[in-house]
């Protein structure tokens, strides 16, 4: 649509048989009775984020994949997603299609559309993930992959290629997967495994999430406001009964194992506390004056309109977390053997912000523990020898190797080897608690 890039085309190729076509390629005018349609497609489609794509173009567009296609976008999709879709329907039958995307499509629920229709519409051929720390493009953090396939349906029994890092001639990681798995699977980065990895889902079907119940740390809205130092609540004149001990944001945690004092605080330098109160704003002001007044000022610095506080009533209520003897970092980095989460066993009883995944033992292994606490030490040393590799692999990646990784992710990391090699699998499992993950 640039009529400079245009024009430059047209001056550098047109000799030799180029033809070049300034307009709008997702508009069907632009198209119609120009060129015939392709047998191949090599591509590298413009990365446009969903906020960049107004109202009227997602209309536009999510209306024109229905109609062709029989497929409906969801709204937080990339420009990628059209231009990928919107070709294929476009382009010959049997005809050969290659792309470099971004790789998020593969993790993101965005992505569904894109991979079902990559496994169940067309016969998806290879799809190589270069290595998020490798960034392939200087003006965009974003990881990339190669994504190949035919415009046809896919044969019975039929796998597609995926391999990882290096080159496309020589990649680092290989695995061919049936696509028929693919087609229920929601998360394709965490093809291709190595070696390792698929010795530890075929040894066992135990997941962390059939030991685990795994949630998201608790979000006040307004940490700045709710979250204070024991010092900061004590100079307020806070009353004690409504401060809960919490856990600091990760960047101020140094060690993987938190102590804890006589009250149930962590044994830190800096201890940190919630303001957390379910009273009636009525009977704050009547009966805890200086509590009351913090919140006055607080709400004129805005934390009572704050999107989370419209939500909650009393709006100085917080969630309910209660302390996890277990979490896990949130985000972080790390390539080959070093791990990008952090696993951290919390002996206090302090609780945890968004920040983190908290790990609460379920069935089974909630008894075990009642019956010897000893078994603590021995899950802490499980979930310290899960591999960086198979973290990452859960988990999904950005452009420059900055790794997150939800609950429910975590919750699909296979440990039944490590149990065994620890003689923890009697103790802390039961027939009825396999393939059964509490998530949320």
């Amino acid at each position: 649509m640039d009529p400079a890039f245009a024009a430059t085309a047209r001056e550098l190729w047109e000799d030799f048989g180029l033809h070049v076509l300034e307009g709008d390629f997702t508009d069907p005018a632009t198209l119609e009775g120009s060129v015939a349609r392709p047998n191949l497609i090599l591509t590298n489609p413009p990365y446009v984020r969903h906020h960049h794509i107004s109202s009227e173009q997602k209309t536009r567009l999510q209306a024109r994949l229905v109609r062709e296609l029989g497929v409906q976008a969801s709204g937080l999709a990339g420009l990628y997603v059209y231009f990928l879709l919107l070709a294929t329907a476009w382009m010959s039958d049997d005809g050969l299609a290659i792309w470099l995307i971004p790789s998020e499509f593969m993790d993101v629920n965005y992505g569904e559309v894109l991979r079902r229709f990559l496994a169940e519409r067309v016969s998806l051929v290879r799809i190589h993930r270069f290595d998020p720390n490798e960034v392939q493009f200087d003006d965009a953090l974003v990881s990339s992959a190669i994504v190949v396939f035919r415009k046809k349906p896919p044969a019975p029994g039929t796998s597609a290629q995926f391999t990882f890092g290096g080159s496309l001639a020589k990649p680092h990681l290989e695995e061919e997967i049936q696509l028929r798995r693919l087609a229920d699977e929601g998360k394709w980065t965490r093809f291709p495994r190595s070696g390792g990895d698929r010795a530890e889902l075929s040894a066992s079907g135990l997941l962390l999430g059939d030991l685990f119940k795994i949630q998201r740390g608790l979000a006040t809205g307004a940490n700045r406001v709710f979250i204070l130092s024991r010092e900061e609540a004590v100079r307020h004149g806070l009353p004690e009964r409504f401060l809960r001990p919490i856990l600091p944001s990760p960047r101020h945690l140094s060690g993987t194992v938190v102590e804890a004092e006589e009250d149930g605080y962590p044994k830190l330098d800096r201890q940190f506390c919630l303001i957390d109160c379910d009273l009636p704003e009525l009977q704050v002001r009547e009966k805890y004056p200086l509590l009351w007044s913090y919140l006055q000022d607080a709400e004129k610095q805005g934390a009572r309109d704050r999107y989370l506080s419209q939500k909650r009533s009393p709006w100085y209520r917080q969630e309910r977390r209660a302390p996890a003897p277990f979490l896990c970092t949130y985000m972080g980095r790390g390539a080959e053997d070093a791990r990008p989460f952090r696993f951290i066993w919390n002996c206090s009883d302090a609780t945890a912000t968004n920040l983190y995944l908290l790990l609460y033992p379920v069935g089974h292994l909630a008894g075990a523990l009642e019956r010897d606490p000893q078994l603590l030490a021995k899950l802490f040393e499980m979930l310290c020898r899960i591999t960086g590799q198979n973290l990452r692999q859960a988990g999904r990646v950005y452009g420059g190797g900055l790794h997150k990784i939800e609950p429910r992710e975590l919750a699909q990391v296979a440990v039944g080897s490590l149990l065994r090699d620890l003689g923890l699998e009697e103790q802390v499992t039961a027939p009825t608690l396999f393939g059964q993950a509490a998530t949320s």
